[in-house]
Order: C-alpha cells, then sequence, then structure tokens
C-alpha cells in the first residue's frame, strides 16, 4: 500500500497542470462546434493549447512518476523517464511492428494503436526511477569512467527498456484484444451490460486499458458506434447515447462532490494546499467532462474509494440506461458538450441530466466523506509528517518555521553550510561530514534543541535530536541548497516542544519512574551501556535497555500511538497513554541498509494496543549488511525512567 501512496503523490506533479489545460481544449472545442468552423482561428488555438498536454497525458506520467519514485531525484532521473518511454513506443509504433512480423502496417494488431497511454507511461516511469536509483553512483573502470556515475542511468534505462518493450509485444496484445472481446460479450446484457462497462472504464483507467472496451460502445468495432451516430444523428432515437449517458452525471456534479468532500476532511492547515488542486481539478471535471486530474489525486493514495467511485459510475450508467434519457458527446461528458447537445435530435429528456446529477453530487459527498473519515484515508490534504516528509515539502502551518528555526540555528553552530561536506539523518540523530570539527560550537547546538553531540572520529560528526530529525535535515538542506531562507526566532522557540534538550519539554507524568513494558521482541535483554554506540550506552537519548534479537517481529510494548514510523522501516516510536515516549530501534546504523530487510506494519497515528505487530526485520540481512542486531529500547521524554521488560 506505501508503494501505491508514494506512486499516487508522485503523479500529482504532472496531473497539477491538466486541469487547465482541459479547459483551454474544452474551450477550444466548444467554439469550433458552436461556431460551425473548424478552422475558427481562437477555437483552433485554445484547442491545440489544451491538447499539448492533454495528448501527452502518458509522457508526463513516465517523466513526474521517475522523478517522484526516485530516491533524492534531480534532472538525471526525469531524462531517465523520457528515454524508457521514447524507446518503448518507438519499438512497438505500428510501423516498426509491421516491420518485426514482416507484414503491412494495415495488418498490425490495433492494439498497438492504443499502446501510448497512462498504463506504459506509469511503467517507463518506474523504470527510470529504478535505474536512477541504482545507478547513480556506479563507478565504472577508468576507461568507461566518462560513463559513471549519474551518465550511466539513461544507458541503463534503455537497456531495461528494450526488455519491457519485448514483454509488451507478447502481452499487450492479449490483454488488449481480451478486453475488446469481452466488451463485444457485454453487448449482450442490455442496461446491466451498460453498467458493466461504466464500471469497468472507469476501473481501467489507471492502466489506460479503457479505451479497448470504449472502441466497442462509441465506435464501429462492433457495430454499434454510440459517438458517432449520436454526432452525426444518425442513430435510433432513445437507443443512440445510451453508453454515454450516464457519464455525465459522474463527470458533472459526482466527481465535484467528491472533491468538496476531500476539502472538507482535509487537515486545516492543509486545506489550502488542497483546494488548489481540488477546485480546478473539479472545474474541469464539470466544465469538460476531463476527470483524470481528480481521480489521479486519489485513485492511488486511496485505492478503495477509487473502487467506490467505479461502482457509482456503473450504477448511473445502468440507471441511464433504464430511464427515457439519452445524451452523447464529441469530447467528453461534461456541461460544454452537455449544452451543444441539448438540441441534438438524438438527445432524450436531457432536462433529467442535471436532476440526476444534483443527486449523485450528494451521494458522492457524504458517502466519500464518510469512508475517508472512517478509515482515515490520505486524501489530498490528509497527509501524514511522514508523507511530507517524503515528498520534502514540510507542513509550514503544522510546525514548518520551528524546523526552520531549528536548521538555522545548526547551521550556525556548524560552522555554516560551507563547512558541511556531507549530511544524512538516521532515526534520531544527524550525520554530517565536516571540513572542520574544531569550528563546531556544540553548546549553541544543544541551546538550539540538540540532546547531544557525537565525534565518531576523522570530520565524522554527529548531532542527536529526536525522533522530528528528519524534518530538521530537510530544512537544512533547503536553506543550504537557497530554496529557503534562514529563519530566526526567539529563544524559546528555537526548538521543537518535546523533542529532547528543548526548553520546556513536557515530562511524561508518572507515579513512580518505573516504566513497565512488554518485551517488544524476542531475545536477551541486556545493560543499554553495553550497546555498542555511545549516544545510545552513554544514555545521550534517554534511558532505557537494549535486547539481542532471535526474532525479526517488534510488537507495541504497550497501549498507545505511533507517533513516527522511520521511511526505511528501521525504526519505530510511540507516545504510550501515559505520555511516556518510547523509540526502538532495530541494529544500529540500519538506516544505511535504507529500508531492505525491514517490513512497517502501522502507520503514524495509529492506535495500537500492546503486542500489535510494528515491524519486520530480517535478521540475517542485518548481519549480511555488517549491522549489531542489538536493539535500544528507549525513553525519550524521561530522564530519570528504569525500563522493566516483562
Amino acid at each position: 500500500m506505501k508503494f501505491f501512496q508514494r506512486l499516487g503523490r508522485s503523479l500529482m506533479l504532472p496531473v497539477a497542470v491538466l486541469p487547465v489545460a482541459a479547459i483551454l481544449s474544452g474551450l477550444g472545442y466548444w467554439i469550433l462546434t458552436a461556431t460551425g468552423d473548424e478552422n475558427n482561428l481562437a477555437g483552433v488555438f485554445l484547442k491545440l493549447a489544451g491538447g499539448a498536454l492533454l495528448d501527452n497525458l502518458p509522457l508526463l506520467f513516465a517523466i513526474g512518476v521517475s522523478v517522484g519514485m526516485a530516491t533524492k531525484p534531480d534532472g538525471t532521473s526525469a531524462l531517465a523517464g523520457l528515454v524508457s518511454w521514447l524507446m518503448v513506443t518507438t519499438m512497438l509504433s505500428p510501423a516498426n511492428v509491421a516491420l518485426f512480423q514482416g507484414i503491412e502496417e494495415s495488418q498490425v494488431n490495433p492494439a498497438f494503436s492504443n499502446l501510448e497511454n497512462v498504463f506504459v507511461g506509469m511503467l517507463c516511469g518506474l523504470v527510470g526511477a529504478w535505474s536512477y536509483d541504482h545507478f547513480k553512483e556506479v563507478k565504472l573502470p577508468d576507461a568507461l569512467s566518462f560513463f559513471s556515475g549519474r551518465r550511466s542511468v539513461a544507458i541503463v534505462t534503455a537497456g531495461i527498456s528494450l526488455g519491457l518493450a519485448l514483454v509488451l509485444f507478447f502481452v499487450w496484445p492479449l490483454v488488449y484484444s481480451g478486453l475488446v472481446g469481452f466488451g463485444e460479450f457485454i453487448l449482450t446484457l442490455g442496461p446491466v451490460g451498460v453498467g458493466i462497462y461504466g464500471f469497468l472504464n472507469r476501473l481501467l483507467i489507471p492502466l489506460g486499458l479503457h479505451h479497448a472496451l470504449n472502441s466497442v460502445f462509441w465506435f464501429d468495432v462492433a457495430g454499434i458506434n454510440d459517438l458517432g451516430n449520436f454526432l452525426d444523428a444518425q442513430g435510433t432515437y432513445g437507443v443512440t447515447g445510451q453508453y454515454m449517458t450516464g457519464f455525465f452525471p459522474i463527470m458533472m456534479m459526482g466527481l465535484p462532490g467528491a472533491a468538496l468532500a476531500m476539502y472538507v476532511t482535509a487537515r486545516t492547515a492543509r486545506r489550502k494546499v488542497a483546494a488548489g488542486v481540488l477546485l480546478s481539478s473539479a472545474i474541469a471535471s464539470f466544465f469538460v467532462g476531463v476527470t483524470e486530474p481528480l481521480e489521479f489525486s486519489f485513485m492511488f493514495l486511496a485505492p478503495g474509494l477509487y473502487v467506490v467511485h467505479a461502482l457509482f459510475t456503473g450504477i448511473s450508467m445502468a440507471v441511464s440506461a433504464m430511464l427515457p434519457v439519452r445524451m452523447g458527446f464529441g469530447f467528453s461528458g461534461g456541461f460544454i458538450d452537455l449544452v451543444l447537445g441539448w438540441v441534438n435530435p438524438m438527445a432524450q429528456n436531457p432536462w433529467a441530466i442535471p436532476l440526476m446529477g444534483a443527486f449523485w453530487f450528494v451521494v458522492y459527498f457524504f458517502v466519500f466523506r464518510a469512508i475517508i473519515l472512517r478509515f482515515d484515508l490520505k486524501t489530498p490534504g490528509r497527509e501524514s509528517e511522514e508523507d511530507l516528509a517524503e515528498d520534502g515539502q514540510a507542513d509550514t502551518a503544522a510546525g514548518g518555521d520551528k524546523y526552520a528555526v531549528t536548521a538555522t540555528s545548526f547551521l550556525a553552530a556548524l560552522g555554516g553550510a560551507g563547512n558541511i561536506v556531507d549530511l544524512e539523518n538516521c532515526a534520531t540523530r544527524l550525520r554530517m561530514e565536516l571540513v572542520d570539527v574544531s569550528v563546531v560550537d556544540e553548546a549553541a547546538l544543544k541551546r538550539a534543541g540538540a540532546a547531544g553531540t557525537m565525534k565518531p572520529g576523522g570530520r565524522s560528526f554527529q548531532v542527536i535530536y529526536g525522533t522530528s530529525v528528519q524534518f530538521v535535515k530537510d530544512a537544512m538542506e533547503r536553506i543550504m541548497t537557497g530554496q529557503a531562507e534562514p529563519v530566526t526566532a526567539s529563544s524559546e522557540d528555537a526548538a521543537p516542544a518535546g523533542e529532547p534538550g528543548a526548553a520546556g519539554a513536557v515530562t511524561a507524568v508518572r507515579a513512580s519512574t518505573l516504566v513497565r513494558l512488554r518485551q517488544p521482541l524476542q531475545g536477551t535483554v541486556v545493560p543499554l551501556s553495553e550497546v555498542p554506540d555511545a549516544t545510545f550506552a552513554e544514555g545521550v537519548m534517554g534511558p532505557g535497555v537494549a535486547i539481542e534479537p532471535t526474532s525479526g517481529e517488534v510488537v507495541a510494548p504497550a497501549a498507545g500511538t505511533v507517533t513516527h514510523v522511520f521511511p526505511t522501516g528501521h525504526a519505530v516510536a510511540l507516545t504510550l497513554e501515559d505520555d511516556t515516549e518510547v523509540l526502538i530501534h532495530v541494529g544500529l546504523d540500519t538506516v544505511k541498509m535504507r529500508g531492505e530487510g525491514f517490513t512497517t506494519l502501522v502507520t503514524t497515528g495509529e492506535r495500537v494496543s500492546a503486542g500489535t505487530p510494528l515491524l519486520r526485520a530480517d535478521l540475517s540481512a542485518i548481519r549480511v549488511a555488517g549491522h549489531p542486531l542489538v536493539t535500544p529500547v528507549i525513553v525519550m521524554n524521561d530522564k530519570d525512567a528504569r525500563i522493566e521488560l516483562v
């Protein structure tokens, strides 16, 4: 699920440009149709302007996914996505497929004329992201050193994409032809078949395969030609348009209702951000019938919700087919096409469509709102702090400023940005390589919120901060790269409340200093002082114990709330019911494994009880990576606490 949520967030980059493009294209289409002049300059200009993006949506997805799914992406990852797209679509163009098969282009399976879709675009983006992550730092022999590092990414991407093209060469025609055959079977089911078609039409949009079904019902593949007959007014009154009518209420009113539900359920601090994408997408859906910007905003973030949307579309299509209501479109099922088709001889009771739309607006709003709140779905504006950190965008209104303040103070105490050669973070600390360790002002670091500092040797330097260290690190990087300005504040704001070392940090209220916990993973309990890491052994992060594990399953030591699940999966922080903050850190230096060997089983904000599985670790993978298995269990907010495991 985490993969799909990350994929969904990566799609927001290209999706953000689509609403305006859809409106421009729709206005152009309206002008051309209303004037009856296909050469009208204004109409052609607007239609081409919008089509420049809409017609290249799969390419935008290839680039967007490659950027969004890569770790610390730069322009190289975008180039990799583009390379993969060009390789696959060029190799499998109808002309080249005809050449490979030794036949005429007209004899090529029509599947290859429908290969340039969002599904293939996402596949190419994933190839580009994977290639970037795994080869951006590759070192080749001196004779080939020019192609080392990022220069190797595009080359590797091209090779992998050839393999992808080969797979699609055999698989794609089977998938496409199968869908067309299934669509022809649906024709025998009457209004029920219309509903099934509507359901599958929406369900296949993430894969770009809905075009295969559309070709059966809208065009002359199986003799229906619903769209063409409606536009030419040559169909059968009361029949023609049944495979299009039900889309109008959903596109014009249903999906905008869903957008409103997502807006009102967004976190207060994120509503303005959510409104930007939701409002523009809802306008595009209502006026033009272009739904992709809105659908892609939640289909991967909340796939269950998207299935509900597909089901509602199917019901709308079936009900419309049963009623004496018929309407068609030339562009899509939006307001513009409704107005243009109102006087078409094939239109039947078009006045009923806005009434049906009002019904679906209410249904979408209340059902979406209830499901989002009931299952805490991460629709736009409801992202967790971890999600925002992964996207590199701290939530300022929810506390972004305090991390910027801390980052500014840390940079000054560390000798300035120029003194930092390399900056990383693990579960609780900043790890750095400095030009000159001697210029560091350790007292200033502690005043700014550091719980302590470590000097492993050489130019290495560590600042122990707490479980929110990633937000501080991200803020430091933004300041260092010029993406953000340094922020200063009064001393009482210098460290986030509740973090180790913060002024006024809240201490857990208990009758005694004893913290009795269930042992979070099987193994031998050892004193914290025996942990071969001074930060833990000396109690810099707080008091606790350690476990030499014999099993990799980590469970909650007591009832409480998950306050942080680290992206790399190697550690988890909990706030227990008595406000005790507990950190469980599996192994030492395991952050360097970048999530390999770790599986998280809970999410930030989730309520757990004692014994609830939190994460699983592959102990053998940790051993192979050369990291100690010893697992500290730390109380973060009470220096006098004593842990007893039972």
